[in-house]
């Protein structure tokens, strides 16, 4: 009996529900056309949610199907949509590169399999987490030369980081409370918080979406 052809495995992800993949896909079909990859033998996977940690439903599919050895070929948009941190991202791919998975960064232009792999990514990865912490360092010195200049007064009182209405755009979209507070990062009752702001000038949708009347 002949066995199945392993499966081409594109993962995307977005930081946000709201953030459109397209891009992603776009470039990563570019490279799927251009390899004649039979459509057939591919299987997308998409995850709107941070880097910072390995904890997302289709990356964990992924890891499932890797594991099972029904994939062969793992393409990524770029290596950071693994991981935004270089030790996690790096035991990834050299878990794959050890179960003979080809894995292929198509904007990095890294295609590689074997022990080789996680030499090559580690110094992707190692690149892709200095420039996360360049630009963190730039805006801490930029907000410090602001304070004192004068010119940075900090957040006005009253506002939020996360808007109420974008709370509530993810409520009317149906995610469930606790899913809204894991996505804007902040506590139930501060979503509960943000609704109520957005009842005084949406009150019918906010009545619609949670039981605030």
């Amino acid at each position: 009996m002949k066995a199945n052809p392993k499966k081409v495995a594109c993962y995307l992800r977005v930081s946000t529900v709201e953030q459109n993949e397209q891009s992603q896909r776009n470039e990563i079909e570019k490279w799927l056309a251009g390899n004649s990859v039979d459509p057939s033998s591919v299987i997308w996977l998409l995850d709107k949610s941070t880097g910072d940690n390995t904890d997302r439903p289709a990356f964990k599919t992924l890891q499932e199907l890797i594991f099972m050895g029904d994939v062969g070929t793992a393409v990524l948009y770029r290596l950071d949509r693994l991981s935004r941190k270089m030790m996690e991202g790096l035991n990834v791919l050299t878990d794959w590169c050890e179960r003979r998975v080809r894995v292929v960064s198509v904007t990095q232009q890294i295609d590689f399999n074997g022990m080789l792999g996680p030499m090559l990514a580690a110094i992707f990865l190692a690149l892709g987490q200095m420039e996360q912490e360049v630009r963190r360092e730039r805006q801490k010195a930029g907000i410090e030369v602001a304070k004192k200049a004068g010119r940075f007064k900090g957040r006005k009182p009253g506002t939020t980081k996360a808007k109420p209405e974008r709370a509530l755009k993810l409520r009317l979209k149906g995610l469930s409370i606790r899913e809204i507070s894991k996505q804007l990062k902040v506590s139930r009752n501060t979503v509960f918080v943000y609704l109520r702001k957005s009842a005084k000038s949406q009150p019918a949708l906010v009545a619609e979406a949670v039981n605030l009347s």
